[in-house]
């Protein structure tokens, strides 16, 4: 999540400088003055504090929510979350409904639906350095919402086909292609840099709160109303998002100055990240774990009708102990926040247990004791990503900082159209549980070959903190 918008900000006060986060308090990490394998970094700058916040960095699980704009944010995003969760379970429904139980269609609307990530969100990242964020993300959300209406009134009029879905989960995605970098980078506008990791947190804690009541709901509604019904309520709950971000004060904001228009910012945001090989790191881990380990939206679906013959209402349980588990995860994220960046052995450790918690849910016989192992499989991957994200904004210059976290969605949300087709040709070939077991394998063996690869560079320190100063400083003893 990162910073620039169209224009320099003037301050309340008439300071027209750069904010005090995008000042040189993050040059010790981009090269020279540092290894840049060390897992953790040197202590952030404080920010001075801005209108709409209260000074001073006093912590706390919800320090966040002080800014009235991140309150803003947060609250429109708890309505519009609980209808995209309802969306999701219904849109898995309607495809199995349409194409007649088939495990591969599954994996080619998940694939349709993040592959345009493959191709925009470098572009995307782009637009954060150089435009207003919030001016992008209302009509993202508006063009969001759209898609969704449309797919309902298709939908309750008996005229849906299986193409509409596909086409339409296509044009979702390209809008979730913008979307994600551009409110990614928003976080950190909102907050600063001393509160974002609390601030990505605290998203993920409002994503699985609304993950855990929007499938319940959705089983539900499904079967009362039928998934046309899911739809149409989903392209209504933008609204609330749509008022928080016409609510907010762009006078509050984190802003920077704008990056200029000229060729090649892309290739440079690849070269940056090229030199950084803790972020080389990162993001190999991220590739890895959500190519074959993130593919719940494919396999959850699959196993609760063939393996466990349930039906909506079983998958939307199944779907809502995964949100328990990943809410429990954000909580303690939040609580963590307070500390400082996560450390890559946060990281590393988060990535190797959800890789074994996720082969042991393959392997569970009977349906209820596979819903229990998904909660701490839903713990330690909110954990891993939590972390994978805080770790990428917080170690990025703030002029690159839309670029890079284009690229961290490219590859965390664009491996998806690889994953997504092979795990359903997995769980086609060898059977449902299949692709949770390949899956997990794979994930915790990519956590320790990184694990090794950052104790051989030496950013996996054995030695205890010497010191601490608003966050963890290793050094190698």
């Amino acid at each position: 999540m990162t910073t620039h918008a169209s224009g320099r900000e003037v301050q309340p006060s008439g300071d027209t400088s750069h904010p005090p986060d995008v000042v040189p308090s993050a040059r010790p990490e981009t090269g020279r003055h540092r290894d840049p394998c060390r897992a953790d970094p040197v202590a952030p700058v404080p920010t001075a504090a801005r209108p709409g916040e209260e000074s001073g960095r006093r912590g706390g699980m919800f320090a966040s929510l002080r800014v009235r704009n991140y309150r803003l944010f947060a609250s429109g995003q708890v309505v519009s979350l609980v209808g995209t969760w309802m969306q999701r379970v219904a849109q898995d429904w309607l495809v199995l409904q349409l194409s007649g139980g088939n495990a591969l269609a599954l994996g080619i609307v998940a694939a349709l639906q993040f592959l345009p990530t493959l191709f925009l969100s470098l572009w995307a990242g782009m637009l954060a350095d150089r435009y207003d964020k919030r001016k992008l993300l209302l009509a993202i959300q508006t063009g969001m919402g759209l898609t969704a209406l449309v797919l309902g009134l298709l939908d309750v009029t008996g005229a849906v086909q299986l193409w509409h879905v596909y086409l339409l989960a296509l044009l979702l995605g390209v809008f979730g292609a913008l979307d994600t970098p551009v409110r990614q980078a928003f976080a950190h506008e909102m907050v600063g840099r001393d509160q974002l990791t609390n601030a990505v947190a605290l998203n993920s804690m409002t994503f699985n709160a609304a993950r855990i009541v929007g499938p319940a709901v959705a089983g539900v509604a499904i079967t009362m109303v039928g998934t046309g019904w899911v739809f149409l309520a989903n392209a209504a709950t933008f609204a609330g998002v749509l008022v928080g971000l016409f609510r907010m004060n762009p006078h509050d904001l984190h802003r920077s100055k704008p990056v200029p228009r000229q060729r090649g910012q892309v290739r440079e945001a690849m070269a940056y990240v090229r030199q950084r090989p803790d972020l080389i790191i990162v993001l190999t881990l991220v590739g890895l774990v959500s190519t074959f380990g993130l593919n719940f939206q494919t396999t959850l679906a699959y196993i609760a009708s063939s393996v466990f013959h349930r039906d909506a209402d079983g998958y939307g349980l199944l779907s809502t102990m995964l949100a328990v588990g990943t809410l429990a995860g954000a909580t303690l994220a939040a609580r963590r926040s307070t500390r400082g960046r996560p450390r890559m052995r946060l990281l590393i450790g988060a990535a190797a247990a959800f890789g074994l918690l996720e082969a042991l849910a393959g392997v569970m016989p009977y349906y209820l004791a596979f819903a229990a192992v998904l909660v701490p499989t839903g713990a330690a991957t909110l954990t891993f990503t939590t972390a994978a994200n805080s770790t990428m904004q917080l170690s990025t210059d703030a002029a690159m900082r839309g670029r890079v976290m284009g690229l961290y969605v490219l590859i965390f949300i664009g491996c998806t159209p690889v994953g997504g087709p092979l795990m359903g040709w997995v769980a086609n070939e060898f059977g449902g549980r299949a692709p949770l077991v390949l899956g997990g394998l794979v994930s915790f063996l990519s956590a320790v070959a990184c694990g090794l690869v950052l104790a051989r560079r030496g950013g996996f320190q054995l030695r205890r903190l010497r010191s601490w100063s608003g966050s963890r400083l290793l050094r190698r003893g």
